[in-house]
């Protein structure tokens, strides 16, 4: 054997493996922006959820059924769905009146209500053609209203949110994300 065969082997084995390393970066590049895409999905969703108790603890119980409504609609004793006895064991009228020592609802009736962060996040860029940062919008937003301080995460939550709904459109430029109303999101905020 000489020495000009083993030069070969050796280079290729070098040029392989550096390729096989380069593949391999790569794919681990892949799987950290998709980690990193899954923990910020996580993160909207558990804000979603801790929305929605907060909601549910200030919603009003709906009216009673008419007796037309009542047998019409027979209600079948015994069952009920995974949702309604969720909801029940934490936000019942007897649970939120121990709680506020108001009737349920009126602890919501007695508020003016705020406009929701999604409304006023599209409605500062409708005032803007160009894309802007979730940063920007943070700041915009505590200036024009001071009474609101969300967190940066959940700005950016509401917009990815609204990036969901169709309302506004991600641009990405670098490693920056910019945000700018759909056409959708103008017709949403001239239906509200």
């Amino acid at each position: 054997m000489t020495s000009q065969p083993a030069s070969t082997l050796r280079t290729r084995l070098v040029d392989q493996a550096a390729s096989d390393l380069k593949e391999n970066r790569r794919r681990q590049q892949e799987l950290a922006e998709k980690l990193r895409m899954l923990k910020q999905e996580e993160a909207l969703l558990v804000d979603i959820l801790k929305l929605a108790e907060r909601y549910e603890s200030l919603a009003e119980p709906s009216p009673s059924p008419s007796p037309e409504q009542a047998s019409a609609e027979p209600v079948p004793t015994g069952t009920r769905s995974r949702k309604a006895s969720a909801s029940s064991s934490t936000g019942t009228p007897a649970r939120r009146r121990a709680r506020t020592g108001k009737p349920a609802g009126a602890a919501a009736k007695g508020k003016s209500r705020q406009p929701l962060l999604g409304d006023l996040l599209m409605s500062l860029l409708a005032g803007d053609d160009e894309p802007r940062l979730a940063k920007e919008l943070r700041g915009e937003l505590l200036e024009k209203h001071p009474d609101r301080s969300p967190t940066p995460q959940v700005v950016r939550n509401t917009l990815e949110s609204l990036v969901a709904k169709g309302h506004v459109r991600r641009h990405r430029q670098q490693r920056s994300v910019m945000y700018t109303l759909e056409e959708s999101g103008r017709h949403a905020l001239a239906a509200r």
